[in-house]
């Protein structure tokens, strides 16, 4: 338990960073104009759901340097970082080229010229950052897979650092630089992660630390054997992020139907769920890392007593918060906004969050141990059928009225996402009983 908590904290603060970046950037653009405000809104939207799903690609050399350091094939994992890099580089081409061509998605948007325009110079700048975040991401992973998160964490702090400052000069102008606007927010952007992602490998060629695992030792081109044991842990979890953040996105799509204050009241319960789930899947990625540890060392008793663990602690985090959000969902509510129908709405809202994540919490830990045991494709597959397959359509069925009685509103949305996530997370719990509990027998046998 004490090591889950050591690996688990650094993971909270860093995730808790790059959550801070979202919020500065949607302060001080509201002090520029709402046209910007609504441009990072519709632009981070667009950018998230490309970029995480390719970093989510990525994830995979986590478990596997995570395996590797556990067996003490040290020199194993400078090989798979430098294969690694090859696949980011592929993964950041099309990532650029979506996002210098963004006319599909915006179409489906329908904006202004004007909010047009904003939008594509900010996605524009956005690209900018999409090669460091990808070396950023490797190190991350690499750091994470032997058991280090505490350099990611303060390269993370020290971006948030240097976040509003940078944000001030591009968007509002100044030094002789002229108002970006919205742009200026991904010009910033861009600098503080082109800075960390520097620092990050200055940081392992100088550090002995990591000196010892030879990732400059030499020039590896690409090895289709190790690409293809990367690809096929990491594509699955891509698509698993896809999917998750798409049942998400047209969830929204379909609320925003039922008006501004049923959609502003979902946008406060979600930005809730966001926040919440920093904690449990914290842990689930702190477990995920000591399981592969220990499953590198054929140790999978140790591998699946760190399971039990990562539950307890990660389901605690969970019913914790939940409780705190069921005692408090009126004054989150009223802190959030002044209207007093939105505050009614999100009230009960966030109420329906408590319970949605409680489950959150189980299968996020539980999806992070199967990635230990390199097991990606049958949870993408439990995702999709559960969230896209039963969890949108019945929340449709339920919020707008649509042959199951009258319609529910943002509820119908919240209690359907809850009831398919419930039964994902049951099922990838399942999965993972199963799996370590075979890994265990065949190593007695």
């Amino acid at each position: 338990m004490k090591k889950l908590i050591h690996l688990a904290w650094p993971v909270f603060v860093s995730q808790a960073a790059i959550m801070l970046n979202g919020l500065i950037d949607t302060l001080m653009a509201g002090r520029l104009s709402a046209l910007d405000l609504a441009a990072i809104g519709v632009g981070s939207a667009i950018f998230g759901s490309v970029f995480v799903t390719m970093l989510g690609v990525l994830l995979a050399l986590t478990p596997i340097v995570a395996q590797h350091f556990g067996a003490g094939r040290h020199q194993e994992i400078g090989e798979e970082v430098r294969q690694a890099v090859w696949i980011a580089l592929a993964l950041a081409l099309p990532v650029v080229f979506l996002l210098r061509h963004p006319d599909p998605l915006l179409a489906i948007a329908r904006l202004t010229p004007a909010m047009d325009e904003k939008v594509r110079a900010y996605l524009s700048a956005m690209t900018l950052t999409v090669p460091a975040a990808m070396g950023l991401r490797l190190f991350s992973s690499f750091s994470a897979g032997i058991g280090r998160p505490r350099p990611v964490m303060m390269l993370n702090l020290a971006a948030l650092l240097l976040k509003a400052p940078f944000n001030a000069l591009f968007m509002y102008g100044g030094l002789g630089l002229p108002a970006f606007g919205a742009a200026g927010c991904g010009i910033a952007s861009a600098l503080c992660t082109w800075i960390a992602c520097l620092l990050a490998w200055l940081w392992c060629a100088r550090w002995d630390e990591y000196r010892e695992f030879a990732l400059f030792a030499r020039w590896s081109w690409p090895d289709r054997q190790r690409l293809v044991e990367q690809l096929k842990l990491g594509l699955p979890v891509g698509a698993t992020f896809l999917v998750d953040i798409t049942a998400f996105t047209f969830m929204a799509l379909f609320i925003a139907r039922l008006g501004p204050i049923a959609s502003g009241a979902h946008q406060i319960a979600a930005n809730l769920a966001v926040l919440c789930f920093m904690l449990p899947t914290s842990v689930g990625y702190a477990a995920g890392v000591l399981s592969a540890q220990a499953i590198g060392a054929r140790n999978f008793a140790e591998a699946r007593r760190v399971g039990f663990r990562g539950f307890r602690l990660g389901l605690g985090c969970a019913a914790a918060t939940a409780a705190l959000l069921a005692t408090t969902h009126g004054a989150l509510a009223r802190f959030y906004t002044p209207d007093v129908q939105v505050q009614a709405l999100a009230a009960r809202l966030i109420l329906l969050v408590a319970v949605y994540h409680l489950t959150d919490g189980l299968q996020t830990v539980a999806v992070n141990l199967l990635r230990g045991y390199k097991r990606a494709t049958v949870p993408m597959a439990i995702y999709a059928v559960a969230l896209w397959g039963i969890g949108l359509p019945t929340g449709i069925a339920l919020g707008l009225g649509d042959g199951l009685g009258p319609a529910l509103g943002p509820q119908g949305f919240w209690i359907s996402a809850s009831g398919a996530l419930t039964l994902a997370g049951a099922a990838v719990a399942a999965y993972w009983w199963r799996i370590s509990a075979r890994a265990v027998s065949r190593n007695h046998a």
